[in-house]
């Protein structure tokens, strides 16, 4: 189980919940199934509630963000232009140096698979390095 760290009053996993029963909707289940993705793909992950109500993924750093808008869920990878997708999972965000993201739109799938691969090497990105 992931731990969980917030910046209020509730435990980040609580708020987390309460923001994926609030959109109530494609989103929610959305946010809920690469939630659990992250989880199985990083059992160690820790959950995060940052900047008024984005929920964050970090293991030794961020690994990705998912924000919720009207018409699509954004995963974006702090270092997201460091990793390697052979899968091309990127859609969006491609431009800068650091950060790349993933736009998922209501009715679209994700690759299972590719996107636990893709958060194991964020992950091990952010693994500290031994002098």
């Amino acid at each position: 189980m992931a731990k969980s760290e917030a910046t209020g009053t509730a435990p980040a996993s609580e708020l987390i919940d309460g923001r994926i029963r609030e959109l109530g909707d494609w989103r929610g289940e959305q946010l809920a199934h690469v939630r659990a993705l992250i989880n199985a793909a990083v059992p160690e992950v820790t959950e995060e509630w940052k900047w008024r109500g984005v929920p964050v993924w970090s293991h030794h750093g961020q690994i990705c963000t998912g924000e919720t808008y009207k018409s699509v869920v954004k995963l974006t990878f702090a270092k997201g232009a460091s990793l390697a997708d052979p899968s091309s999972l990127f859609n969006a965000s491609l431009d800068g140096n650091v950060r790349r993201a993933i736009d998922i739109r209501e009715g679209e799938t994700l690759d299972e698979n590719a996107f636990k691969d893709l958060v194991r090497a964020a992950a091990a990105l952010n693994r500290p390095t031994k002098r």
